[in-house]
């Protein structure tokens, strides 16, 4: 099976996307894309990860069956099987949806180590825009099975920078693009990550255009929201007083603005209110 079905399928993560993929060349070059019988497949008994939640891989069954596996596993070969080195949980899926074969990526264990020279290079690049630098340790987490922690010890950052970073692929779409575009800094994007998807389209435009920094964004969606609490509870001011009418009138009873409402499911309902009142 040839590399045509595009370099999407070498990336067995969906948080890695191909226009941000800074090792792109790399992965080409130590990477083959095969069709695996499931029993040539065997798990890593060193994997630390031991308990698959059993609804979960339900679930991806499902999934599997009406689409297939969307993204391949990546497998090392071991004598005359391939040993999973990331995919685990989509092998025990096919499995389970009674697949009898699985799309995986081949490399040979210096292919593999290569590889991970080669992200943790480019992840430690001056000139690597954010999302690139997010997706190059989101490959490392996938695709290597590293800790944050180990991430953080291969390119010199702290655990806290590691992960903030990669919540940037978190961001909608759009956000990513204009991220790599505009070549915005990480700052003042995390906040958005968050936020609400109307309030993001009102604050992406300031900071490409005024240059906002993190402080002024976080400003911005602070406001949005005290004004959003603000207006509920204003809403919600006469929850009390119409939690007692409800119970002296046996009605259900709205407060909106100066307006006072009674509603009656029946009418012998409406009759008795109406006695009452």
């Amino acid at each position: 099976m040839a590399l045509g079905r595009g370099f999407d399928s070498l990336i067995p993560t969906d948080w890695v996307e191909e226009e941000f993929d800074a090792t792109r060349e790399v992965d080409e070059d130590v990477s083959s894309l095969v069709e695996l019988k499931l029993d040539e497949v065997v798990r890593d008994s060193g994997q630390p990860r031991k308990g698959f939640d059993e609804e979960a891989l339900v679930e991806l069954a499902d999934s599997i069956r009406e689409q297939g596996v969307v993204s391949p596993i990546v497998v090392t070969k071991k004598g005359k099987k391939y040993q999973i080195v990331a995919g685990e949980r989509r092998w025990r899926a096919s499995k389970l949806a009674g697949k009898e074969t699985i799309p995986a990526i081949v490399r040979s264990l210096s292919d593999q180590n290569r590889l991970e020279l080669a992200i943790i290079e480019n992840a430690q690049r001056e000139d690597l825009s954010a999302i690139e630098l997010a997706t190059a340790y989101a490959k490392l987490k996938n695709q290597f099975n590293l800790t944050d922690e180990e991430i953080a010890k291969r390119v010199g950052k702290s655990k806290t920078s590691v992960v903030n970073t990669m919540r940037l692929l978190k961001l909608p779409e759009e956000v990513k693009k204009a991220m790599q575009e505009h070549h915005l800094p990480e700052g003042p994007m995390r906040p958005l990550i968050s936020a609400d998807p109307k309030v993001v389209q009102e604050v992406l435009p300031r900071i490409i255009k005024d240059g906002w920094s993190t402080r002024a964004v976080e400003r911005y969606i602070a406001s949005k929201r005290k004004k959003s609490s603000v207006e509920a509870v204003k809403v919600n001011s006469f929850v009390k007083e119409e939690a007692k009418l409800c119970k002296k009138y046996g009605a259900e009873v709205r407060v909106r603005g100066r307006s006072v409402t009674f509603s009656a499911k029946t009418d012998e309902e409406l009759r008795e209110l109406l006695k009452k009142l």
